[in-house]
């Protein structure tokens, strides 16, 4: 922490010259917000006031809500002013400072959520919080006046009680930031993981059991993984349940395109309306691993929604250019426009019908229309219409061509309305992300205009979110918008975007994205390393955390060090340096004692270590434009294996690698597939190479 000044920040809200758009959204309050930096922290100190610690995101609809109700009053502000140095933060712009705080919540006993409310003593230690406090008593919660006048006079009056909750919080975060380390995972964890997970799934319209609904790709990837590992039939229809029914669902733009971040319901009707790039970049990977579905219905289905996906990002998500041509993906779309929750996105009855009437179409192709996407006069939601196609099959081809057109009229004229608000920061981890599932799924579905976006991308994160030298590496920035980086790289950052030039490396068998994923790793040893084995959050020179935290449990996002275990897994299988091996082995031990007792938490680092055990890469040697070496390679992308690495290489495979020198055959295309140090015989044959890429069937399956 720097030194105490001996000037205070002025009084008045200082978030106008912040880039976030959640920040820029709070500019105009009476709070006298500060963005948190080591001038506000110092405030704190020098003036012996505790901290209001607000944390949100701009797509966020309770956080708007707390802003309108408490926020934009001046009276509340009054209160808050008086007694508080008050920050506000962007959780996706300072995600390592979100974590810690919500983790404090969650030691206290409290639900988690946003907008976050926390208390913080001068030094920013937390003592008290909550998430959304209402203007007046309601939902069996005090008034947010009502907690203000109470911390304030605690604060002021008792200072033993604070100081007793500030040394058991942290004295706890200490300890959540140690590893975990145990015997090392292996099957018997991640069958338990796959048996408890099974159990909780809902049967009917897929999904964990119960409602609010998330997506959990994190958890539905790793069933994927169990059912290619074991051969498991429960697992794998778990996975396409939930993805059909998410697909058909409310929680999908059906006229747009793009997943929400959540159902309130437990049958994905009704969507908390905001998208977000994370989310929609997991689903397309799944998408991709169930493209090959042996049910043609599902197969078009999951095609159909990858392709729409696709083209709303590049609608929709696509930030402002640099003056180079290269670009990053925005970060979120909002659940409001208008001051008001889904208001874009949802119809009436005769709205429908009327902008169908006037394109064209006949009252029974109204009528069939409206049966299939759940349109009636009362609405399925506030007495206004989600559409969805939960309860249709698919029709016809000539039927879905006239669905087709009825939806292109219908976003037609939602085009004209407000729209939601973008949030239009560039984040590394998210687009890391991203870029990974566009560069598998242009290979899997056939779109090479999808590896040239993801490659786009990740030129954008490369050049313009350097931040210098590090351990013989480079740096990465977090947060980019308009030009302003923001936030030195975080370990999320380093790991989905080295895992991101792994995969992108072997999509475009151009080198120079695995030599940036290498620079990458040098810097995030240097930076996020400890001697246990595992990777900090935050880099070594983060002065404005109080614990630097370690997690490998995974939530919305994957956790850094889940996704780090994946990417140096990856490095291994393409380079064949046992170094990255042996790092990726040494982070997966660091927690097996926390995925022993809770391996459901984990499904990333799970994932990871059955790649150490069964990952393959896949060696292509053949002229790149080659017809017969283009066939090699799709078929390879083809195989919906997590494991699985691909490269088109000619002389330069490392040293290290098995399949170092390996040439084409008789003047043709040849892939060899390594595991485990060993490349087997070439093969020329797409059929033969996905043949040899299947797991071989277990002697009995798991039920």
């Amino acid at each position: 922490m720097p030194d105490t000044p001996t000037a205070t920040l002025p009084p008045r809200n200082l978030l106008a010259d912040e880039t976030s758009p959640y920040l820029l959204q709070h500019a105009d309050n009476p709070v006298h917000w500060r963005p948190w930096s080591d001038a506000a922290l110092a405030e704190a100190r020098a003036t012996g006031k505790p901290i209001l610690l607000s944390i949100g995101y701009a797509a966020c609809h309770w956080c708007h809500v707390m802003a309108h109700e408490s926020f934009e009053n001046p009276a509340v502000a009054a209160l808050m002013n008086r007694h508080f140095v008050n920050i506000k933060v962007d959780r996706e712009e300072r995600p390592d400072i979100d974590a810690i705080y919500m983790q404090a919540l969650h030691l206290m006993g409290e639900h988690g959520g946003w907008p976050l409310t926390m208390f913080l003593t001068p030094d920013a230690k937390p003592f008290w919080g909550g998430t959304y406090f209402p203007p007046e008593p309601r939902f069996g919660r005090p008034s947010f006046p009502q907690v203000l006048d109470a911390i304030a006079r605690v604060a002021r009056d008792e200072p033993e009680k604070v100081a007793k909750n500030v040394a058991a919080l942290t004295e706890a975060l200490a300890a959540m930031a140690r590893a975990r380390p145990g015997a090392a995972i292996g099957p018997e964890q991640m069958e338990t993981a796959a048996a408890t997970l099974l159990r909780t799934i809902d049967r009917r319209d897929g999904g964990l059991q119960g409602a609010p609904k998330f997506p959990q790709s994190a958890l539905f990837r790793f069933l994927w993984n169990e059912h290619r590992r074991t051969g498991n039939a429960s697992a794998r229809a778990a996975v396409a349940l939930t993805l059909d029914r998410m697909s058909r669902g409310g929680i999908y733009d059906h006229l747009g395109g793009g997943y929400a971040r959540y159902s309130t319901d437990a049958q994905w009707l009704v969507p908390h309306f905001e998208k977000m790039l994370y989310d929609n970049a997991q689903i397309l990977e799944l998408l991709s691993l169930l493209a090959d579905d042996p049910d043609p219905a599902l197969a078009t289905l999951w095609r159909a929604r990858a392709e729409e996906t696709v083209a709303w990002l590049a609608r929709e998500m696509i930030a402002a250019p640099a003056a180079d041509g290269t670009a990053g993906f925005a970060s979120t779309l909002d659940a409001d426009s208008e001051g008001e929750e889904g208001r874009f996105y949802v119809w009436t009855d005769a709205q429908v019908r009327s902008v169908l009437k006037i394109a064209g179409f006949d009252p029974g192709a109204i009528d069939r229309f409206c049966r299939a996407y759940d349109v009636t006069p009362q609405g399925n939601w506030e007495h206004k219409v989600i559409l969805n196609r939960s309860a249709s099959p698919t029709a016809d081809p000539a039927e879905e061509a006239g669905f087709a057109r009825a939806r292109a009229a219908l976003f037609a004229n939602r085009a004209a309305r407000i729209p939601p608000g973008r949030d239009d920061k560039v984040l590394a981890d998210w687009n890391g992300l991203m870029i990974a599932a566009l560069a598998r799924a242009g290979h899997v579905f056939d779109q090479p205009g999808w590896i040239a976006l993801a490659a786009r991308a990740f030129a954008f994160v490369a050049r313009h979110m350097d931040a210098g030298e590090a351990g013989g590496g480079r740096r990465l920035w977090h947060s980019w918008r308009n030009g302003t980086v923001r936030v030195p790289g975080l370990l999320t950052d380093y790991a989905a975007m080295i895992r991101a030039g792994v995969i992108l490396a072997g999509a475009t068998a151009d080198p120079a994205p695995l030599r940036a994923a290498e620079s990458w790793t040098r810097a995030a040893f240097a930076l996020f390393a400890d001697t246990d084995g595992a990777f900090f959050t935050s880099p070594a020179d983060a002065a404005d955390v109080i614990v630097r935290a370690k997690d490998a449990a995974d939530n919305a996002v994957p956790s850094g060090n889940g996704m780090m275990a994946d990417a140096l897994a990856r490095l291994w299988l393409v380079t064949g340096e046992d170094r990255y091996r042996a790092a990726a082995a040494g982070l997966v031990a660091a927690y097996a004692g926390g995925a022993a007792e809770q391996p459901w938490a984990h499904p990333w680092l799970l994932v990871a270590a059955d790649m150490l055990e069964r990952g393959a890469s896949v060696v292509v040697a053949g002229a790149p434009d080659g017809p017969d070496t283009r066939a090699l390679v799709a078929a390879a992308h083809a195989v919906p294996e997590l494991g699985l690495t691909v490269q088109l290489v000619g002389d330069d495979l490392p040293p290290g690698h098995p399949a170092a020198g390996k040439r084409p055959v008789d003047g043709r295309a040849a892939a060899y597939v390594c595991r485990a140090g060993t490349c087997g015989l070439p093969l020329t044959e797409p059929r033969a190479l996905r043949a040899a890429l299947e797991p071989a069937a277990p002697a009995a399956a798991p039920p």
